[in-house]
């Protein structure tokens, strides 16, 4: 079975967030569309399968990547030997550096071909990965960055209302995190990512001040997001959990952050860091190191997808998927993926287990 096409899909699909949002790592100031990359690889036996690149501002290089690079060399390979063609693909573009649009591109491909794998297999991508009983994973609602309390306020409170017991925050303002945890209560778990803002010492100087919210983990909290030493001496001198890992590009990035012992949560993104192939490795590499796996799934395609099946199969009991707290005008699966009473529903079907709705693709589809 050979890969025969290789079709890299821009969507743009408008959303409401509760509120204006502020300038985030995902976009601008007052961002109203999601920008996402969706791929589909289609065998010359007719299968098709579909993944996910990460979104917003990297979708133009991605698809580049995809469309001039990685679709010319995989086109004609064995589509069943996926770990051979990622390490393949990986040695021959490793000069154009190994993280960004490659890595990206080629997480979107490998995510397409454990999809096709399952449906020539007739299992899921789960029982592919080792197999769950799982047919519901709970969610966290993951906020956008607001900066204004009163919005933060109404937008907990809606989280709260829709059955979420675990909640993200993306504000680096106190005052905002301050007024989450007085609307949340003290029952509810909350989580901040700051998106890698601080040196050292002006983030162990926010965890102090961070202290009295009871906050999960604290995320990405240093600049640069490699600084791995300077990470672990906030870990170590912080007194707040720190997760880390969605900036983390192929299993070395995981084995040096881990080896630093910089993070309490290891946070590997499908859609960014090899796909699949790669994510079943950070999860034996964390637990080789007492390291706990939060897959990043700040996605609503194939890449969400990805990491429900992948923490179905292997994140055991308190795993937690992470939803992205955006009201899409159109969901590429319907009402199939969105979370009911704070808990996600783990597709059963082959593959994926879901396929994504040609109506939604055809109407948002960017040119």
């Amino acid at each position: 079975m050979k890969i025969a096409s290789i079709e890299s899909i821009p969507l743009r699909i408008p959303f409401t967030s509760g509120g204006r949002s502020d300038a985030g790592a995902w976009g601008s100031a007052g961002l109203q569309t999601v920008d996402s990359l969706i791929v589909k690889v289609t065998t010359d036996t007719g299968v098709v399968g579909w993944g996910e690149t990460f979104g917003f501002m990297s979708v133009p290089g991605a698809k580049v990547v995809i469309d001039s690079f990685l679709a010319p060399d995989a086109i004609g390979r064995d589509a069943t030997q996926i770990e051979k063609l990622m390490v393949d693909l990986q040695k021959k573009f490793h000069i154009f550096g190994r993280s960004g649009a490659f890595i990206y591109g080629l997480s979107a491909i490998d995510i397409a071909l454990w999809d096709i794998a399952g449906k020539v297999a007739g299992q899921s991508v789960h029982q592919l990965l080792g197999g769950s009983d799982a047919t519901s994973l709970r969610c966290y609602a993951s906020l956008i960055r607001y900066s204004d309390p009163e919005l933060v306020r109404e937008n907990v409170s809606r989280a709260l209302k829709s059955g979420y017991s675990h909640l993200k925050l993306h504000e680096i303002n106190l005052d905002c995190v301050r007024v989450a945890r007085e609307t949340a209560g003290d029952d509810i778990v909350i989580t901040l990512d700051v998106n890698c803002p601080w040196s050292v010492r002006e983030a162990l100087d926010m965890t102090n001040k961070l202290h009295e919210f009871n906050l999960r983990w604290l995320e990405e909290p240093v600049w640069p997001p490699e600084n791995y030493s300077g990470l672990a001496r906030v870990r170590q001198e912080g007194g707040i959990p720190v997760a880390a890992g969605e900036n983390a590009s192929t299993l070395m990035d995981f084995e040096h952050m881990l080896e630093a012992k910089a993070v309490d949560f290891i946070q590997p993104s499908p859609a960014k860091m090899g796909g699949l192939t790669e994510i079943k490795k950070i999860f034996a590499l964390a637990n080789a190191h007492n390291t706990t796996v939060m897959v990043h799934t700040f996605y609503d395609g194939p890449g969400l997808l990805a990491g429900v099946h992948a923490s179905a199969a292997l994140g055991g009991p308190g795993a937690l998927v992470e939803w992205r707290y955006f009201d899409l005008e159109a969901q590429l699966y319907g009402d199939a993926i969105i979370p009911k009473n704070g808990a996600i529903a783990v597709p059963q079907g082959p593959g994926l287990g879901l396929e994504p709705d040609a109506d939604v693709i055809r109407e948002y589809r960017v040119a």
